[in-house]
């Protein structure tokens, strides 16, 4: 008796399944509050070199004194991070003379004067990341995700190894003490820390919570339930642009993510252990007492086997604990499912992630901006939904980065003077990014054994992570030629997409239980 079948007998799809769908749900509306918040906590509001003894120029108006102190860029605009060592109170005659002397141009000297009509206070604005320093603000980012993926590594074996739940509810309490600490903040040294660790901890929630909610649905659901689990994602997704819209210091931004998490906590307590990873370790009778309460809430009374068929059960005489990383690259067709799964989803969430964290540019104000890219993630997922049930996990996941790099590499090419189809371009590349990403997770879950699941999915992560860790640095690159990140974005996209034509298909197909179901 597999799995699936045992499922049938508690009722199959029913009202607990429902209930543990719902509570699981909660932490996922989370995930992205937290994964995205750089765009708010770090956002860089427009900014020029502070002026010494302005009350000098008390004559003069607040644009006259800019002009006479801050040198213009090419399209009039003040420059950010330069100013005049003397005043030119000639410019005031004449303000479309050049600067022919260099010399009296020099790099800020007495800080900055930012902007605060959006944003109130973020780190950039607090410890002046910009000019020299915007290499210190971009990389908050990337100390979050090398915190998500030495998480990965850490709750994809200990997942495997002490089970599902307990280690879902280990990574929430870590999120909300590592969050709250983060709000408390008084150096940069203190939150490039405390992000980090708040990444570790919620890289167990994202890990976790899909093949949890995977474990306990039959095949015809399986679908169903990456989709909704996705779906919350693109929740939290605007959710995110409403706190950050209601609450403009980073500060108390960074509290109004974490609280949530509590919610989810008290909720945890409903969700039961996989029933599928007790029986794999041998917990028959967790695993039984699971099933009956399973069967009793899905109005199922003829339930009736028992512990000792569950025993029988066992696909592989190894316990799950006993198999690590390495497992996944010591048999030939599990070999190959792994290196190309890394390859995917490296290129899953490099683009991804590009993306998403480049809100400017969109013709819209940076909360419209993460609001409307939040918005256009669903109508993918429920287009995915009817796709990798049509045409399958491997098209859908190969044609969807294929595309999502297509189009990134159109707006290279395309002038920056036709800016409705610029947008239009990028919001189908958002939305085919995302539909990559709805797939990945939903394909990874059904092509790793149970016995493995969890290693697969931590190591899995653990390369995306890479990839969301150096998205954010990318963006560094157009001070070498401008159209650069853009370029890296598209390449990774396209040649990932098309390793993923290297997978199995498993559509239809019954969760793997052991090794030998792989290979």
């Amino acid at each position: 008796m597999k799995f699936e079948d045992l499922l049938l007998e508690t009722g199959g799809f029913g009202r607990f399944q429902i209930l543990i769908l719902v509570i699981l749900c909660l932490p996922r509306i989370n995930l992205p509050m937290h994964f995205l918040l750089h765009n708010f906590l770090a956002a860089t509001p427009s900014h020029h070199c502070a002026i010494p003894h302005q009350e000098a120029f008390v004559n003069l108006t607040m644009e006259e004194v800019l002009l006479i102190s801050i040198p213009r860029e090419p399209d009039g605009t003040f420059k950010s991070c330069e100013m005049f060592s003397q005043p030119q109170f000639h410019l005031l005659l004449n303000s479309s003379l050049p600067s022919e002397n260099k010399s009296i141009i020099q790099r800020c000297q007495h800080g900055w004067v930012y902007d605060h009509s959006q944003l109130t206070s973020t780190i950039s604005t607090q410890w002046d990341l910009v000019c020299e320093q915007r290499g210190l603000n971009q990389a908050t980012a990337t100390f979050f995700f090398i915190g998500v993926t030495m998480g990965a590594v850490v709750f994809g074996y200990l997942s495997d190894r002490f089970g599902r739940k307990t280690m879902l509810l280990l990574s929430l309490v870590c999120s909300v003490v590592f969050g709250m600490l983060s709000a408390a903040s008084i150096s940069y040294s203190m939150l490039a820390i405390t992000r980090t660790l708040t990444g570790v901890a919620l890289s167990g929630v994202s890990l976790i919570v899909l093949p949890l909610a995977m474990e306990w649905v039959d095949i015809q659901h399986r679908t169903f339930t990456g989709i909704l689990t996705s779906i919350f994602w693109s929740v939290g997704n605007m959710l995110l642009a409403l706190a950050a819209y209601l609450v403009r210091e980073w500060h108390w931004l960074l509290v109004a993510v974490t609280g949530p998490c509590l919610l989810s906590i008290v909720c945890l307590w409903w969700v039961p252990e996989s029933a599928r990873w007790l029986i794999a370790k041998g917990k028959v009778k967790q695993a039984h007492r699971h099933l009956l309460r399973c069967a009793r809430m899905n109005r199922k009374k003829d339930f009736a086997v028992s512990p000792e068929a569950l025993t029988r059960m066992a696909t592989d005489k190894k316990p799950a604990g006993s198999y690590f990383y390495i497992s996944l690259f010591r048999t030939p067709v599990l070999r190959k499912i792994s290196l190309c799964t890394g390859v995917v989803w490296f290129g899953v969430s490099f683009s991804y992630y590009g993306m998403s964290m480049n809100l400017t540019g969109f013709g819209l104000n940076i909360y419209l901006s993460q609001f409307v890219f939040g918005v256009i993630e669903i109508p993918a997922k429920v287009i995915m939904y009817v796709l990798v049930n049509r045409v399958g996990r491997r098209q859908s996941q190969a044609w969807t980065l294929i595309l999502t790099g297509l189009c990134i590499g159109a707006n290279v090419v395309i002038p920056k003077s036709f800016t409705s189809l610029r947008s239009v371009v990028a919001i189908m590349g958002k939305g085919f990014s995302e539909a990559a990403f709805t797939t990945v997770y939903l394909y990874t879950s059904e092509l790793y054994p149970t016995i493995l699941r969890q290693n697969g999915m931590g190591y899995t992560s653990f390369v995306a992570r890479l990839g969301g860790a150096l998205a954010p640095l990318v963006f560094l690159l157009d001070e070498v030629w401008r159209s650069l990140p853009e370029v890296t974005y598209c390449s990774v996209a396209v040649c990932s997409g098309t390793v993923a034509f290297l997978l199995p298909e498993t559509l239809n197909k019954c969760l793997p239980e052991g090794i030998e179901d792989i290979e």
